[in-house]
């Protein structure tokens, strides 16, 4: 019995050196951002693409996290995707920020509940040394625009791997006899599509208040009323998104007002029609 103990005892000790040494490797070869390609998407990387997520997956694993271990539909991967051109930092030139978005993201490190330094944007922001004082306005309405741009094709990606998630679950009542591998990788997987949904919603709030105190910000250091409100009409747009990706991406009606139905011209007083004239 003591034996065992003992050899139980060694067998987890060699593990967590395994992992520690897999987790010094990964923190070396995440020193710098997830590559970017064209429109800001992701750039291919066997380091980023590959390896980072097969040793996050063990790290979490051994931290009692859910990892399933379920082929990734067109879908999941599609929102995984998209979901990391809203996590990543507002601030391309942030590489402190990015390397972290990307320990979390390849599950290397745990997610941290606090946010980022909202102020980190504007600091990059003003360090750029524009001919214009104005361009600054420009690249934070362009900023939010395009953020504002993404909630829509994220939201219906959203709204598809719900659903399969939902049938994916039914589909396992409906057995009379499940794996627990089946199961658990089931689960874990609905787990980990709505941690990347909550953390897109996050980090888009982060943008948000980023935004937010760089207009605020840019108003006091350079005044240009015209840009002001340039400025200020983008966050609006891109805050009442963030609102519609929060209420559950509803993308039939943003205004939730009824949709009214018009009527065929070929009908007698449409508009302003008068019946034909009786001979």
């Amino acid at each position: 019995m003591k034996t065992g103990s003992i050899g139980n005892s060694a067998g987890r000790r060699r593990a967590l050196l395994r992992f520690a040494g897999l987790a010094a490797v990964c923190l070396a070869l995440a020193a710098c951002q997830r590559p970017t390609g064209d429109f800001g998407r992701a750039a291919p990387s066997v380091v980023h693409d590959k390896i980072m997520p097969l040793a996050g997956d063990e790290l979490a694993a051994e931290r009692g996290e859910p990892v399933s271990k379920f082929n990734l539909t067109d879908d999941e991967r599609e929102l995984r995707d998209r979901a990391w051109t809203l996590i990543r930092p507002p601030a391309s030139k942030d590489w402190i920020e990015g390397t972290r978005t990307e320990l979390i993201r390849t599950r290397i490190i745990p997610e941290i509940g606090g946010q980022a330094d909202p102020d980190r944007y504007y600091a990059y922001l003003r360090s750029d040394r524009y001919s214009s004082s104005q361009v600054r306005y420009d690249r934070v309405a362009a900023d939010a625009n395009a953020d504002a741009a993404l909630v829509e094709p994220f939201c219906r990606v959203v709204a598809r791997v719900d659903a399969a998630d939902q049938e994916r679950l039914r589909a396992l009542g409906r057995r009379d006899l499940s794996t627990q591998e089946e199961l658990a990788g089931a689960q874990a997987r609905v787990w980990e599509n709505r941690r990347y949904i909550d953390w897109a919603v996050q980090a888009l709030r982060h943008r948000l208040t980023a935004y937010r105190q760089a207009i605020d910000s840019l108003e006091i250091e350079t005044p240009s009323s015209d840009k002001v409100w340039d400025a200020n009409v983008a966050w609006k747009r891109l805050a009442a998104e963030i609102v519609r990706l929060q209420k559950g991406c509803d993308t039939s009606n943003r205004y939730g007002q009824p949709e009214v139905q018009r009527r065929s011209r070929i009908y007698d007083n449409w508009g302003t029609e008068r019946a034909a004239p009786v001979k």
